[in-house]
């Protein structure tokens, strides 16, 4: 038995395993924003509590949108949501450029976009026709660029998602903030709820600001998540992870990862 169980063990050290990614050199440095979105790709794409947390989300914004149609306004009711990761879901992206040990960059993501064919979030379809059902009028305010306007919207038609047109849709212009899009859409309606997997998709209360102050700002506004704001789980990007390296997008992939985790807090 003892010489059956040594054979087995050198036969597996003699096995060549195919490796996950594209072969890394010597240092290290820098491959958590890469290979560390392995997990929260295979969370987004794989978890159950993912699916869950989405559904949570949507069954809240239902019950609202059931509470806001006795709601008496001056303008017509209207509910802005942004796109990615919030009613779209661009995980294969992502998961094409990490299996390659990439991040993201434009041209890849152009390409991407371009395909028109990013499925749902889950519960995010239902709901927003459920809300246009009820006389909400829904308003797409994302920071993808009006090159993209043509394929999101065929994306958006393709689940038959309302108001998917141009005139509901409002792509990034000249700045990353989208208060001013906001203040748009409200000279002619009543904002009563927005979605976002991002706090900037909400107010620009949270734009810029260091992790310490986004929590705080948070606490201080509690009281609209679950009410008017609406937030969808995205472990993947967002200002989460910008705000942690200060919003420097050209600093390297080794000094983003050294900001990151001098973030942590272990004991």
């Amino acid at each position: 038995m003892r010489k059956l169980t040594i054979a087995f063990l050198l036969a597996c050290a003699s096995c060549t395993v195919a490796p996950r990614i594209a072969t890394h050199t010597g240092d290290d440095s820098g491959r958590l924003l890469t290979d560390g979105k392995i997990y929260t790709n295979a969370y987004q794409q794989s978890a159950a509590e993912y699916r869950a947390l989405c559904f949570q989300a949507y069954n809240i914004a239902h019950w609202r949108v059931d509470e806001l149609t006795t709601l008496k306004t001056d303008f017509p009711k209207a509910i802005v949501t942004d796109i990615d990761e919030t009613i779209l879901d661009n995980s294969p992206y992502e998961v094409h450029q990490i299996l390659q040990g990439k991040g993201y960059d434009r041209d890849s993501w152009l390409q991407w976009s371009s395909l028109a064919k990013a499925d749902t979030v889950p519960g995010s379809l239902q709901f927003l026709r459920y809300a246009a059902s009820k006389g909400m009028e829904i308003f797409y305010v994302t920071n993808r660029g009006e090159s993209e306007r043509a394929f999101t919207l065929k994306n958006l038609q393709l689940f038959h998602f309302p108001n998917a047109d141009s005139a509901h849709f409002f792509p990034i212009k000249n700045v990353f903030s989208k208060e001013d899009r906001r203040r748009s859409i409200a000279s002619g309606h009543t904002i009563v709820m927005l979605l976002g997997d991002n706090l900037g998709d909400f107010s620009s209360l949270f734009d810029t600001k260091t992790p310490d102050e986004r929590r705080q700002d948070v606490n201080d506004v509690a009281l609209e998540f679950g009410s008017r704001f609406i937030v969808l789980p995205n472990p993947v990007y967002g200002d989460w992870e910008s705000s942690l390296y200060g919003y420097s997008y050209h600093l390297t992939a080794a000094q983003k990862d050294s900001a990151i985790k001098g973030a942590l807090h272990g004991y």
